[in-house]
């Protein structure tokens, strides 16, 4: 597994298990369109041999020509759709025929995640597994692949006991219908 180049050392879980996932479905070397700004997976996904482009932080829901113009092998969306108002918009803007993209999960047990500082650092959907299928067929896109993982939390309570076993995130890769 890829897990060897990093020997281990990954901030979190999730990064992990997204590069798990992320390689398994499309092999370096590829060119990828990553939805949302520069961030701190785009070093490990170069480090894998990926060339990484990375939109520039334009508001996904009203302007799409960047993710329209670009030339990508796939493009990659992690944790970006929640915080769209309409994601259907940009999943048919992609230009790809390749997509991985992950969100986390609504819970049950946790209210969705609203900052109370940062207008855009919102969700305005928690998803369920089944709806973002639902939301990335209606779009034009197969899901060829899912996975899910928990996310726990070092705290004492009911609620880290459920992070335990509850899966957080959701992952796809999907191909655009022909």
């Amino acid at each position: 597994m890829l897990n060897t180049m990093y020997e281990g050392k990954f901030p979190h879980k999730r990064y992990r298990n997204t590069l798990d996932f992320l390689t398994a479905q499309i092999t370096p070397p590829a060119k990828i369109l990553d939805l949302g700004v520069h961030n701190p997976f785009v070093p490990y996904m170069e480090k894998a041999g990926y060339t990484v482009i990375n939109t520039k932080g334009e508001d996904l829901d009203l302007n799409t020509e960047f993710i329209e113009s670009v030339d990508s092998d796939v493009v990659t969306a992690f944790e970006i759709f929640e915080h769209l108002l309409s994601p259907f918009t940009v999943l048919q803007n992609i230009k790809a025929d390749k997509l991985v993209a992950s969100i986390p999960l609504r819970l049950w047990f946790s209210a969705a995640y609203k900052s109370k500082t940062d207008s855009w650092d919102r969700h305005y959907h928690e998803f369920e597994d089944w709806q973002f299928d639902w939301l990335l067929e209606k779009a034009g896109w197969e899901i060829k692949a899912r996975g899910k993982w928990t996310h726990p939390v070092k705290k004492i309570g009911l609620r880290p006991l459920l992070r335990l076993f509850t899966p957080r995130y959701y992952i796809v890769y999907a191909e655009r219908k022909k």
